[in-house]
């Protein structure tokens, strides 16, 4: 895997002769990875895999006209076809009075932030194979587990390099570790199952894999004989582990592709009460060691936290330079990019912040409810908000969390389930998006 310098340099040099072969402006991307797995199965190992490898994606413009390519091969024939082949491609693609790069006044200057992003740490593979089967003796040693589909460990470093054509050039390195486990419980048409991991940038961050197994093995066993809900209209409850996602629909309707295209459920709501009174979304580029933290967006520009909801009003748009431009706002720096295709939106650390009554006192009142563990499918429009999805986990009956429960369908609209969300105290950066325990009422119930 290339060094920083090195992978700046490559980006660099590739935007150099896009110049010199005619382009107008251009940026190139320079992707570097290497990571080592290791999974095991029933005490033996099943696989040890080792990836490593460059990619350049290259984004040129002659005049309103851009195309983008990508290529692994690094040597200087490979990429003066490359350059060639893209001018070629920009010519003939259709103009686009938008396109262009990060206005150059707002592009990063100076050193960038340090967000304690990278461990050199590189275990053996024989340790991560004592990590994987550690987790996955812990799992199996659960009281009910009957089989198992695995557990793995695992690390990763990267970097990044990003230099445009008028000015910037920046670079920054990352890691990350982690370990997993899945097991089975029951047996035949019964069967059941269900998994746990955790990752951090550092591996004395990870949790014990002995911790996560457990985890696992407790989560598979709770899900035994599972019964159908009754249909109707009860409180839903969303464990932490699925309640991120609802936070995944909201960014992609206030994405600026979506309002600029008019396909969002939210395209009118800009300064308007979306959730209730007290509820906070932030988005925090900058949060050391974060899962997707990162010191300059896809463009080139700086990052910053942002609050993105306050007090239940949606506070702003997340914006690229492209559809910035065609809504006459300022990009936000929320500009993702790959080494294939122009730029799109991404959030960095998301997090709902946590409300002031714990997850206990939050569903104490309910007498018939369901607490959502698990989501399956993706029944969202993001045009008109309406949500419907596969479930599953455990009936809430006098207040407590009861019986397994499956085979159902929750429904209902993105618009009213904001308005109507209640986030609890337990909030924990585990993922790049994160939320705490939610309760959404008068959601339909429909059982299979």
């Amino acid at each position: 895997m290339d060094s920083i310098d090195i992978a700046c340099a490559r980006a660099e040099d590739c935007v150099a002769r896009a110049r010199l072969a005619g382009a107008a402006a251009a940026d190139a991307l320079v992707a570097g990875s290497m990571s080592v797995e290791v999974s095991v199965r029933l005490g033996a190992l099943e696989d040890v895999g080792r990836s490593e490898g460059t990619q350049l994606g290259l984004r040129v413009f002659v005049g309103k006209r851009s195309a983008s390519v990508s290529t692994s091969d690094m040597s200087s024939a490979a990429l003066d076809a490359l350059v060639e082949r893209a001018i070629a491609m920009a010519r003939e693609a259709p103009e686009d009075e938008w396109a262009g790069l990060a206005p150059a006044d707002r592009l990063l200057k100076g050193s960038a932030p340090q967000l304690d992003l990278f461990d050199p740490a590189e275990p053996s593979p024989e340790a991560l194979r004592a990590r994987a089967l550690e987790a996955e003796d812990a799992a199996r040693a659960v009281d009910g587990v009957s089989n198992s589909e695995g557990a793995g460990a695992s690390f990763s470093h990267s970097v990044v390099a990003l230099a445009t054509s008028h000015g910037f050039s920046g670079a920054y390195r990352a890691s990350s570790h982690g370990v997993s486990a899945s097991v089975l419980a029951g047996a035949g048409s019964a069967m059941v199952r269900d998994y746990a991991y955790h990752s951090a940038r550092h591996l004395a961050r990870v949790e014990a894999p002995a911790l996560v197994g457990t985890r696992a093995g407790a989560r598979t066993v709770a899900r035994l004989n599972p019964g159908q809900p009754a249909s109707g209209s009860v409180p839903i409850v969303y464990d932490p582990r699925v309640s991120s996602s609802l936070l995944g629909h909201l960014i992609g309707a206030i994405a600026g592709q979506s309002i600029t295209r008019k396909s969002s459920f939210l395209l009118h709501a800009l300064g308007t009460q979306v959730f209730a009174r007290g509820v906070h979304i932030r988005d925090d580029p900058h949060l050391p060691q974060g899962l997707r933290s990162r010191p300059f967006d896809g463009e080139g520009l700086p990052v910053s936290p942002r609050e993105i909801v306050r007090d239940g009003v949606l506070e702003t748009w997340l914006l690229d330079s492209t559809s910035a431009r065609q809504l006459r706002l300022e990009p936000t720096g929320h500009a993702a990019r790959g080494v294939s295709g122009a730029p799109g939106i991404s959030s960095s650390n998301l997090f709902l912040a946590p409300g002031h009554l714990p997850p206990a006192t939050l569903i104490a009142d309910i007498d018939h409810g369901i607490y959502v563990t698990e989501l399956i499918g993706m029944g969202v429009n993001g045009v008109t908000g309406d949500y419907s999805r596969g479930a599953a986990g455990f009936l809430i009956e006098g207040g407590a969390i009861t019986t397994p429960v499956a085979e159902f369908t929750i429904a209902g609209n993105l618009i009213d389930m904001f308005a109507a969300l209640t986030p609890a105290s337990d909030l924990e950066f585990r993922y790049g998006i994160n939320a705490p325990t939610l309760r959404i009422d008068g959601m339909t119930v429909a059982s299979g």
